[in-house]
């Protein structure tokens, strides 16, 4: 029943049965370390041999003949065989150790327990036989060798490998610098490449972090050197290593040789070189190399690091002083503001957005993160889109086009005499080119399309994402979004009808909103009614909102934003509407032909701002001012791909400032994300923000001059965002919460006297790559699971709750059982009977939280932000009715726009009690989940809160029904293909 058994001997054949012959064939280049440290190639027929054996063991010899038991193994062995794959990533080599788990875990999940059970007492005898020997042994260890590039040997170093081991557990609470040697010897083959010795340790410990989430900084800190020898190697031209405790020293004497090589390989802008490079090296901070955990480092190390030919030279204080360089370039005491936005980087108070990280400092650096379009109503026009799109998207911009304008399906073709084939088409183009231009293989290429409701192709704009029907009609990787007025939700509550036009007969009415577009819509429904419209057709009102939210539930999508409040709280008004958001639907600046929006962000770690006693104003202050600074610099800094950006950004100048570690700041101050107080939490910390943000644009005004639409814009008129929520209410005939804190009368003359640097300020984008950087919380969601693997371009990584941990081993209940329960339980401490009620509270998972705290939160921030966010909502139960009243509760409360609905998935951890599994997440089909359910914890629930009312008639139709088939179709958290997840 081994597998792959150290002796050299074939397996001899199951009597009655021949191999099977898996269709999933292993890696190319795979193979196996043996038990005695010998490789050999990776042979499936070896996994189906075995399993066919336990078989026979369990049922008899005429069990290996039988049909049933052939095409079970044969299933089993392709499962274990994908698997593996997944797991050996790009190195190839698999421990065959960790081929028996995978064995025993598909014998399982299999529900053959009779066949697992023995495979496990197999494997038990032969390993107390194997212990056994080698405690009779004398013979010691054997003599390993690494093999070098030129194929020459060298005896390991082991006194190397233990210092450097011992060096990454130095400090370290719970770490034990033993159990990763021993776990690194047993992954080591006589005729390791030095590569993979550098490796070893790294992913040794990476298994140790479900037991102690400490290890996620063992790991980063034995990647880091893997990273020193690669980089210092390259930079010095010879082999090199160097421990932690050498860096203080070995960062400023590499610091010139890295930027020439970044030059002369045409990566790093030649001006970083003509900065007094002394001053910039001796502010470096070698230490903080150390903050990193595991999935912020090896994100950093596949993506933004500065790489030739695969060989990575960039360290980590290197890169953050790149880009902080990068964006003081144009500063007058450049070095003094290099080290200000270095420090503010590499303490991690500050994370810039992707594209900056990725740009800043290069030739080409375009720094910006959001693109905004419009596309026109002729065929110059939308291909012109298409083309920006590729041209914005080569440099990491992620995009949203306006699509509204594109007339619709049958309206006339003045040119042909024809008829039109509406948007759809030409959205399929726009989703292949996101596809074809990848960002380099950094960041898939990623696009939303906005349509607003009356829309007379938003039937199959809704259908778009549907894995049924003409595939040239769906665009399976672009993102949709509606573009929903006011006066819809209101038919939706009346029950009333809602008209779809064609744009081309309706001129106009996409420039509308508030009044203005309910008496312009009116009248063009009384032309219909005339017969002076030809293309339109009546609809139910309640009937498409119960369409839009089946779609969002089955497919993931269209997403749900407001036109209205995004419109009436623009400061920009008066220059123009704002057409649609982004691609994260927090972005919402005009666009129109001549002018692309976009937008320039940044994220404050909340997590770092706060202690026990509450928010670090002081600190916070001093941090988003120099954030503002660095925003706004990226505007003059940045390189345009196309003419219509640079105009619009130069004109007004938009920066999006957010936050991240929401939750990670709740838990330091013991706050529950279901709680009132968490809600006030957000008000509170939302307004602190706010004001320092527009207090910092206002200094820059002062200093560098007004942004130039500046005149007639609600800033002009000393109407800040938390006024500005006011003019939602009155054209909704309600009232929204408008109360504050702290001197806003002060800071509203100020912005009218000395003008605003940046016509919008705030944006709480996803931050999901940048907040892995920073080891916090995504953004202002709820933690997803206490314990998990979330994948992405850069792998699978174990998550774990640190602050669960250390609570829970305060009282005494962190071990393995706790471990094993919150795998079971896919990472809830809901079900656990012998977790207090108060840790259950405080780390609800985001299934275990009734969604309308998000939106409640959301809600106090919103009246804060000039922009918007990015509101994920969950549903553990989706229901017709529960949908519908979630999105009507976001209407209602003000917010501007809502981004994924997360349902649960068909993935879960591991249920295996397997000492050294990682807890990796893997697929289960849809099929299997629904045969073995695991049941959902109930959600935190909290009591009616009074929303005040709008003005229409209840609805009074039949439940929206959700197909039940489409459960789990929704985006799943751990997609390493979602956008969101980047």
């Amino acid at each position: 029943m081994s597998l792959h058994s150290s002796s050299v001997t074939a397996p001899q054949p199951v009597p009655g049965a021949n191999p099977v012959e898996a269709n999933v064939a292993p890696a190319p280049g795979t193979r196996v370390i043996r038990r005695n440290g010998q490789v050999s190639a990776f042979d499936p027929a070896k996994i189906s041999v075995a399993m066919t054996k336990a078989f026979l063991a369990v049922e008899g010899r005429t069990a290996a003949a039988s049909s049933r038991v052939h095409e079970s193994v044969r299933a089993l062995t392709e499962e274990v065989v994908a698997s593996l794959n997944r797991r050996s990533g790009g190195d190839r080599l698999l421990h065959i150790e960790d081929i028996q788990d995978q064995v025993e875990l598909a014998l399982m999940r299999s529900e053959h327990h009779k066949v697992a059970r023995a495979y496990v007492l197999y494997r038990e005898e032969h390993a107390r036989a194997r212990q056994a020997e080698v405690a009779a042994s004398s013979s010691g260890e054997p003599v390993l060798n690494v093999r070098r590039a030129d194929g020459t040997t060298a005896p390991l170093d082991e006194a190397r490998l233990a210092a450097v081991v011992a060096e990454a557990a130095e400090g370290l609470d719970g770490v034990s610098a033993e159990a990763i040697l021993a776990e690194t010897r047993r992954n080591l083959y006589d005729g390791i490449s030095p590569a993979e010795l550098g490796e070893a340790p790294v992913m040794a410990a990476r298994t140790l972090i479900e037991t102690e989430p400490n290890y996620a900084f063992a790991s980063a800190r034995l990647l880091l050197d893997k990273l020193r020898t690669e980089a210092l190697s390259f930079l010095s031209g010879r082999p090199e290593t160097a421990k932690q405790s050498d860096m203080a020293a070995r960062y400023p004497a590499s610091f010139g040789a890295y930027l020439k090589k970044g030059i002369d390989a045409g990566l790093i802008d030649a001006e970083l070189a003509r900065f007094d490079l002394a001053r910039i090296a001796g502010a470096l901070k070698p230490e903080r190399d150390l903050n990193f955990q595991f999935l912020g480092l090896q994100t950093l190390y596949d993506r933004y690091f500065l790489q030739t030919e695969g060989v990575r030279f960039e360290l980590p204080q290197a890169f953050f002083m790149r880009v902080a360089m990068g964006l003081a370039v144009r500063e007058v005491d450049r070095e003094a503001r290099a080290i200000e936005f270095y420090e503010l980087l590499s303490s991690m108070r500050f994370m810039a957005s992707t594209p900056t990280l990725f740009n800043s400092g290069t030739q080409r650096p375009q720094l910006s993160s959001c693109f905004l379009t419009t596309v026109s109503d002729d065929l110059d026009g939308i291909f012109k889109a298409v083309k920006d799109n590729a041209l914005l998207a080569k440099y990491s911009g992620g995009l949203g086009n306006d699509w509204t304008p594109v007339r619709g399906l049958g309206a006339h073709i003045k040119g042909t005499n024809g008829k039109s084939q509406g948007i759809v088409p030409f959205l399929k183009v726009a989703n292949d080119t996101a596809i074809a231009v990848n960002q380099g293989g950094k960041r898939k290429g990623a696009v939303c399309a906005y349509l607003e409701t009356w829309h007379i192709d938003i039937e199959e704009f809704l259908d778009l994402r549907k894995n049924t029907g003409d595939d040239r009609r769906r665009t399976h990787d672009m993102n949709t979004a509606n573009w929903v007025p006011d006066l819809f939700m209101q038919r939706v509550a009346e029950g009333g009808d809602w008209t779809l036009f064609s744009p081309d007969e309706v001129p106009g009415l996409h420039d509308l909103y508030g009044v203005a577009f309910k008496e312009a819509y009116e009248g063009q429904e009384a032309r219909a009614a005339r017969g002076e419209v030809k293309v339109f057709k009546r609809v139910k009102a309640v009937d498409l909102w119960r369409r839009m939210l089946t779609m969002l539930f089955e497919t993931g999508h269209p997403w749900i934003t407001f036109k209205d409040p995004c419109n009436i709280r623009s400061p920009q008004g008066h220059v123009g509407v704002v057409h649609s958001s982004n691609l994260c639907t927090e972005i919402t600046l005009n666009t129109s032909e001549s002018e692309v929006a976009v937008c320039n962000l940044g994220s404050v770690n909340l997590a770092a701002h706060v202690t026990a006693e509450g928010l670090d104003r002081e600190m916070l202050a001093g941090t988003v001012k120099t954030a503002m600074r660095m925003l706004d610099n990226v505007v003059d800094i940045n390189f345009y791909t196309i003419p219509e950006a640079r105009a619009s950004n130069l004109r007004h100048r938009p920066v999006g400032l957010g936050i991240m570690g929401f939750q990670d700041a709740l838990q330091t101050l013991r706050l529950p994300y279901a709680s009132d107080e968490a809600v006030a939490f957000a008000d509170t910390s939302m307004e602190a923000i706010s004001f320092e943000a527009i207090s910092a644009s206002v200094d820059l005004a002062a200093e560098r001059g007004r942004y130039a639409s500046f005149e007639g814009s609600l800033w002009s008129q000393g109407i800040l965002p938390v006024d500005s929520v006011g003019l939602v209410g009155k054209a909704r005939g309600v009232t929204f919460d408008q109360s504050s804190t702290l001197d806003w009368s002060g800071l509203r003359e100020r912005v009218k006297t000395t003008g605003m640097r940046n016509s919008n300020t705030m944006a709480i984008a996803p931050t999901a790559t940048i907040s892995n950087i920073c080891g916090v919380s995504q953004s202002i969601e709820p933690a997803y699971q206490n314990l998990y693997v979330k994948s992405n371009m850069s792998g699978d990584f174990t998550v774990v709750n640190a602050g669960l941990v250390r609570d829970l081993k305060a009282r005494g209940l962190w071990d393995e059982v706790m471990i094993s329960d919150l795998k079971y339980y896919d990472g809830s401490l809901g079900p656990i009977d012998r977790v207090p009620a108060d840790l259950k509270a405080l780390y609800a998972t985001a299934f275990e939280i009734d969604s309308s705290w998000l939106i409640d939160a959301a809600a106090k921030r919103q009246k804060w932000i000039d922009q918007a966010q990015s509101l994920n909502l969950y549903l553990a139960s989706p229901s017709g009715k529960a949908l519908d009243t979630l999105y009507r509760h976001a209407w209602e409360s003000g917010l501007k726009t809502t981004y994924y609905l997360r349902t649960r998935s068909a993935t879960h951890v591991e249920k295996s009690t397997l000492k050294g599994t990682d807890g990796k997440l893997n697929a289960v089909s849809a099929a299997s989940a629904a045969a073995a359910p695991v049941a959902a914890p109930a959600p935190v629930t909290k009591a009616p809160v009074a929303v005040a009312p709008v003005a229409v008639a209840p609805v009074s139709a039949a439940p929206i029904i959700v197909p039940e088939a489409a459960w789990g179709k929704a985006c799943a958290i751990d997609d390493p293909e979602c956008e969101a997840c980047q």
